[in-house]
């Protein structure tokens, strides 16, 4: 692994809460893990969330991989963040050890961007939704299929889920209340159960 590292010219950069990862309108030329803390990834007109990031999160993936494009979001450090930056332009170049690490990195990268188009899409999925009540519905069915159960805990608390699904916190509020008073869910802060 450190070899591998060494190879691609990796580094550590360490964010402290609040600081700006990638700015919205630059373009990036590294992707990132983030080995520490948390961060988020929104739209700065209206401040609506593309998605929560924690260990293990790819960041700039796709944007590294489309050097003509610039970042459509920011993306934020929520707390003290470790990221290891890795340029892409490294992740092409063979590697003149012909390391074997190497050729899998690539096939992973490949793999995280098919990935995230399709956590796109289930995103494009659930704003394409003609009300609030069939947005939060999408939603929560999602995250009960993803996770097998009925009862579940949704990653977000309730205003990052109104900023996801691009609506007033107020109306997600009274919609999730209408949906509990007809017993289609019931929830209790950000544990919900679909009946």
């Amino acid at each position: 692994m450190e070899g591998l590292l060494h190879c691609l010219c990796a580094k550590y950069v360490w964010y402290a809460k609040g600081d700006t990862i990638i700015e919205e309108g630059n373009k990036v030329y590294d992707f990132g893990i983030m080995l520490s803390g948390h961060g988020r990834a929104i739209k700065r007109d209206r401040v609506i969330l593309i998605s929560l990031l924690k260990k293990g999160s790819e960041i700039g993936v796709i944007l590294a991989a489309s050097l003509e494009h610039k970042s459509p979001v920011t993306v934020q450090a929520e707390d003290d963040v470790l990221v290891l930056q890795i340029p892409f332009e490294r992740v092409l170049a063979r590697c003149e050890k012909a390391c074997p690490g190497h050729d899998r990195l690539l096939r992973n990268y490949i793999s995280i961007v098919a990935e995230k188009g399709l956590v796109l899409h289930e995103r494009i999925d659930c704003l394409l939704r003609p009300t609030i009540w069939e947005k939060i519905l999408t939603y929560l069915q999602r995250i009960a299929c993803e996770q097998q159960k009925r009862t579940f805990t949704i990653p977000m608390n309730r205003n990052a889920m109104a900023e996801y699904l691009n609506v007033e916190r107020s109306a997600l509020s009274r919609e999730l209340s209408y949906m509990k008073r007809d017993g289609i869910i019931d929830y209790h802060k950000n544990t919900f159960r679909l009946i």
